[in-house]
């Protein structure tokens, strides 16, 4: 009773709240894509620009499960369509299911999505293996409603990653005539400077060779700086010549002294650098500017501006398990003229939040003491990242989808 009565009060701290989508989804996936589609801020700028930007008068609602007594596995399922129902316009459904042989390593997993459109049912497949740096993956459509072109029979990739170099290729089992490769990419990094280049053959030439085709490849280059935390401030610059381009907190406790809040901004420009003949629909050159902002764990508020459209998203999440999103965007068509609204559901209990706290330097000088916040969820899962830890590059406590590994670029 007497430790109870003279029990020292908590230390001030600063809140460090979770991200609400940390690491984006796409992580888990990209060893099935090409490391060109994924570097030079391409992930960054996809989260920034698309995600809980709904479509105008359209609706999505996506739930995401991993049951507790098999983290192998887990389940994502997806439905979507128009708000106004018409019976020539369809909802989409889609199901994925997942199964991953280690759940510390994201790499080397399989899944089968199930779907109501073209590929009814398709499997993928990826394994990667970091000590030697390669890696084999393929996307093979088991049913669809019509076969049309060559990508309709499945995908197989080859690839090699290092720290400093990314290489690869992918072909499909039945190619067309110069269709062989199907992509190929080289990327090499120096430092903060990244540079890569890859090759689609889609155009073809008088000759039939298609790699003399200049529409036929695209090459970018970017410099980084900041590490892989969130938590440490980075900037992003690339450019890409692209084939076929078009254009103090009052909801917390009185102990908490400061609060996180998370920053984004990011700029982009499309261009044409040929005079081929447009329609009067398709302008020459666009360029969109977004910023997101996330006061705490509970609210971001998102927004793009650009001379066809402009979009403003807000987003409510709930940190239960599972998880529940709910977010709603308005979008004003500068074209049309007209506005419309769109909004999304999402449950999820596949990735962990890590509920951060520190004392106001970000240095946590009594570590033991962790157990004093009275009624606080200190954390969940591993130890909290201080300020220090990220000037020493200890990512451990990091989710291991964005952890930057040494032997992966």
């Amino acid at each position: 009773m007497g430790n109870w009565i003279n029990k020292e009060p908590p230390p001030p701290m600063v809140l460090v709240p979770p991200l609400f989508d940390f690491p984006p989804l796409a992580a888990r996936t990209r060893m099935l894509e090409s490391s060109y589609n994924v570097l030079f801020g391409k992930l960054a700028m996809k989260c920034l620009f698309e995600d809980y930007f709904e479509e105008a008068r359209q609706f999505s609602t996506r739930i995401m499960l991993k049951p507790i007594d098999d983290p192998h596995v887990d389940l994502v399922a997806t439905i979507s369509g128009p708000l106004d129902h018409k019976p020539e316009e369809k909802i989409i459904g889609n199901a994925l299911f997942r199964w991953q042989s280690d759940i510390d390593d994201p790499h080397t997993f399989m899944d089968l999505l199930v779907s109501n459109c073209d590929r009814i049912l398709q499997l993928r497949s990826s394994a990667y293996y970091s000590k030697y740096g390669v890696g084999a993956f393929g996307i093979f459509p088991l049913l669809m409603k019509k076969r049309v072109s060559s990508d309709d029979y499945g995908v197989l990739g080859l690839r090699y990653g290092s720290a400093n170099l990314s290489f690869g290729a992918t072909i499909v089992p039945f190619p067309l005539k110069d269709e062989f490769p199907k992509s190929a990419w080289f990327i090499s990094k120096m430092g903060r400077l990244t540079a890569g280049i890859q090759y689609e053959p889609h155009y073809g030439s008088k000759d039939g060779a298609m790699y003399k085709n200049l529409m036929n490849w695209s090459c970018a280059i970017g410099y980084g700086v900041g590490s892989g935390s969130p938590l440490s401030p980075s900037f992003n610059f690339g450019l890409e010549l692209a084939k076929s381009s078009q254009v103090k907190n009052p909801f917390e406790e009185d102990e908490i002294v400061g609060i996180t809040n998370y920053i984004d901004f990011g700029f982009e420009l499309r261009t044409r650098v040929d005079d081929a003949n447009t329609s009067n629909n398709i302008p020459e050159s666009t360029f969109q500017v977004a910023a997101s902002w996330q006061a705490n764990k509970n609210f971001l508020l998102k927004g793009k501006v650009g001379p066809l459209s402009s979009s403003l998203s807000l987003a409510f999440k709930s940190w239960w398990k599972p998880s529940f999103t709910f977010n709603i965007s308005a979008t004003r068509d500068h074209i049309v003229g007209k506005s419309g609204f769109g909004f999304g559901i999402r449950a999820e209990n596949l990735r962990e939040a890590s509920y951060q706290r520190a004392d106001p330097n970000f240095v946590m000088l009594t570590p033991n003491k962790e157990h004093q916040a009275e009624g606080i969820v200190w954390k969940i899962g591993k130890r909290p990242l201080l300020e220090s830890d990220v000037n020493s590059e200890n990512f451990d406590g990091l989710p291991k989808e964005m952890r930057p590994y040494e032997k992966i670029l």
